[in-house]
This record gives C-alpha cells, structure tokens and sequence, in this order.
C-alpha cells in the first residue's frame, strides 16, 4: 500500500484511523440514542466489514440473578468471543458498554475500537439523568488494549 493510498488527502488523516474514528463513533452514538430512548442498554459492539458496512453485534442476556441484575461481564464475553471468531472479515470493530466512573460520580458509556492493522482508541463519555433524559459531559479519550487482532 503506497502512502498516498493511505492518508485521506488533505487531511492526514490515516485511512485506518477514520476508520477506527467511523466505528467507534457509530457505537457511541448508538448507545447513547438507546440509553436516551430507553433508559439504559446492555453491552453490543459495532463492527465494519471489508464492503465498508457497519453492523451491530448483539448477544442474548442470560437470565437475571435473584437481585434482578443482568451478568454484563458474560455478555462483554460472548461478545468479545463472536468478534474473534469473525475477524477475518472485519476491517474494525468498536465494543460498548454502560460503566460506573468513580472518578466522574457518575455511569458512562465506555467504548473501544480496535482496526485490524492494530491501532486501538477507546473513549468514555459521563453522564447523568435529568428530568428530560439524561445529560452527557463531552467525550473523554480513555486507554484499551487490543484484545481481537493480538495474535
């Protein structure tokens, strides 16, 4: 691949790199359209195939625990487990998921994205219920380690 092919003229903007920044963005916006029109969502991911479509990854919650509370942690795995099963036909894949933040007082939705050519971004954006909805604080970059393309 030349370096021309690779940067987005005039931008410098890696192709890799809108990318990622396409499929992370699909995912956090999702999220917070479901967390605005139901209240909340579970974890999904996001992925983008080599034909440039984007397409969202859901697993079926297992049944809820005598409190009520749905296993998120089993349902990040199953996730992580389809998306390494289908890698080869991805290009990036971004997963979410609805997060506490000690350090905000406050949940947030925490997505990562990962290209297959190995760069990885991941953000976080805190937010809180109003009497409207909820209300979300501007998107914070956060750290993530790669975990589908890592052999």
């Amino acid at each position: 691949m030349s370096e021309q092919s690779a940067t987005t003229p005039g931008e410098g903007e890696s192709v890799q790199d809108r990318e990622l920044r396409e499929t992370l963005g699909t995912a956090l916006g999702t999220a917070q359209e479901h967390l605005q029109q139901n209240g909340g969502f579970l974890p999904f991911a996001v992925t983008l195939s080599d034909d440039d479509e984007l397409r969202i990854v859901l697993v079926t919650p297992g049944e809820p625990d005598e409190h009520g509370d749905i296993d998120a942690g089993g349902m990040l795995a199953d996730i992580q487990e389809l998306l390494l099963q289908g890698r080869a036909e991805f290009k990036a894949v971004a997963v979410v998921s609805d997060v506490y933040l000690p350090d905000h007082g406050s949940d947030g939705i925490h997505g990562a994205a990962e290209h297959r050519d190995g760069e990885v971004r991941a953000a976080i954006i805190p937010y809180s219920p109003t009497a409207d909805g909820f209300e979300f604080s501007a998107m914070e970059p956060d750290t993530h380690e790669p975990s589908i393309w890592v052999d």
